[in-house]
C-alpha cells in the first residue's frame, strides 16, 4: 500500500479570513470555497491545507494542534522578507545545527507555521 499525500485539514473560525490571511499575506491560492458548507482548500505550489468552520460534530475553541507545520521552500531569505512585517513572530530567521535555515510565525488563528530551507553546515 502507498500512502500518496498528507492534507492537514485546520478548523478555524471563520473560513474566509483565513483564506484572506493565506492568500494576502503567504501567497497561496484559494482553490476551491463553499460558503455553504464553510469549507475551502487553498495551496501554493505543493503544499495543500483544506480549511473548515466548527460545526455541530467538532466544536471549536481554538487551535488544538500542539506542533507546527514545517513546510520546505526554496527561498527562505526571500519568504522571510516579504512577510515578518506582517505576521506575529514565533522566533526570526536563523541558521541551525542540524542544517536548516528557518523562522516561525503564526497565521491569523494561531496555528505556528516554519519555513525552512537546507543549507550546508561546516563542522
Amino acid at each position: 500500500m502507498h500512502f500518496h499525500e498528507l492534507t492537514p485539514m485546520l478548523w478555524v473560525p471563520d473560513v474566509k479570513q483565513t483564506i484572506t490571511f493565506y492568500t494576502d499575506v503567504l501567497g497561496f491560492t484559494a482553490d476551491n470555497y463553499s460558503e455553504e458548507w464553510h469549507w475551502a482548500t487553498i495551496s501554493r505550489n505543493t503544499v495543500v491545507f483544506m480549511l473548515a468552520a466548527p460545526n455541530e460534530h467538532m466544536p471549536y475553541d481554538g487551535p488544538k494542534f500542539t506542533g507546527s507545520f514545517y513546510i520546505r521552500v526554496d527561498a527562505v531569505d526571500t519568504m522571510w522578507n516579504d512577510i515578518k512585517d506582517k505576521v506575529e513572530i514565533v522566533y526570526p530567521i536563523g541558521n541551525f545545527d542540524y542544517g536548516m535555515r528557518e523562522f516561525a510565525i503564526r497565521d491569523n488563528n494561531g496555528f505556528m507555521l516554519q519555513f525552512g530551507q537546507e543549507i550546508t553546515v561546516i563542522k
